[in-house]
């Protein structure tokens, strides 16, 4: 029962921490006068896969490589056949303004090196620092180009360019802190429960940790969806997934480097390829994105749990 605990509260703690740092930031960011770019998809983008990141980290570091490998796989995964599918599902999009294309491509591109890296025998601190300078490469460009994945509205609801510095801080410092307790929790908990019922840990790191850690997505998608903001949903998913294999793992290797052959099956790839690829072609093809789409991703994931836990 305690396992339990750990991880719902756990999941509580990424998810308030994860709000509270992306409310930091943006309205950080609003202050600072940077643009709808910066905001929609870096910052809002990027801060909501804050949980990831700590999750990941404090994963490899305890040496649970299967958590901290599944969280970044899994998450992409999620974030793509779930958190998108919801969004689409809920408020169907426009046609992708063509300046979002090479961002599709970035974030397609990025999803093919990260289904090669699994079948290396040792993801090593060079290649944490080879995914590190692309994703520096990537933001350099992007704000020098002022343009994104059709996040030209205000990123979320919450958020506003009027809190004080002091307000923004005690966000920002309490956002961090409930992430850092946040992760501690849900790895204690996730790696007990999957020991005590035979569970892998690449299974547990693949789903519930991976949905867990996805949370502030989930909140900031199913929000811009609802205000039929379907194209801030999507941008948030595409700067979410393009940061969680640069980004995170990045980071994770440089930290802790960790194995790669293995750790996972080799469907786990063939399902973030083809998750990957066919959302890009969907998103790339210029025309409107209505609510079929949405069920077709949300059908797959459930295909995709089901085959997890049936093997």
């Amino acid at each position: 029962m305690i396992d339990i605990v750990l991880i719902v509260a756990g999941l509580a703690a990424l998810f308030a921490g994860g709000e509270m740092l992306v409310r930091g930031a943006v309205s950080a960011a609003l202050r600072l006068g940077l643009s709808a770019f910066v905001v929609g998809i870096v910052v809002v983008g990027f801060g909501t896969s804050m949980p990831e990141l700590l999750v990941s980290v404090r994963a490899a570091l305890a040496g649970t490589p299967a958590i901290a490998l599944g969280n970044v796989i899994g998450s992409n995964i999620a974030n793509i056949l779930l958190i998108a599918g919801l969004g689409i599902a809920i408020a169907p999009i426009a046609a992708m303004d063509r300046s979002s294309r090479a961002d599709i491509a970035v974030m397609a591109l990025v999803g093919l090196a990260a289904a090669g890296l699994l079948f290396l025998e040792t993801i090593g601190r060079l290649a944490g620092l080879g995914l590190l300078a692309l994703l520096a490469l990537y933001l350099f460009n992007a704000v020098r180009a002022g343009s994104s994945a059709g996040a030209t509205a205000e990123p979320a609801p919450a958020e506003r360019a009027g809190d004080r510095p002091l307000v923004i801080a005690a966000f920002l410092i309490a956002g961090l802190v409930l992430l850092f307790a946040g992760a501690e929790m849900l790895i204690r908990g996730a790696t007990a429960i999957a020991r005590d019922f035979g569970i892998s840990e690449a299974v547990i790191g693949l789903t519930i940790v991976a949905v867990g850690t996805s949370l502030p997505e989930l909140a900031t998608t199913l929000i811009a969806a609802i205000r039929k903001q379907g194209a801030v949903a999507i941008g948030n998913v595409i700067g979410s997934n393009i940061f969680n294999i640069l980004g995170i793992l990045g980071i994770t290797a440089l930290v802790a480097p960790i194995p790669g052959a293995g750790v996972l099956k080799p469907g786990d790839a063939l399902v973030l390829v083809a998750a990957t690829l066919v959302f890009a072609a969907i998103l790339a093809r210029g025309r409107r994105i209505g609510r079929i789409w949405g069920l077709v991703l949300l059908g797959s994931y459930a295909a995709y749990t089901a085959w997890l836990f049936s093997t």
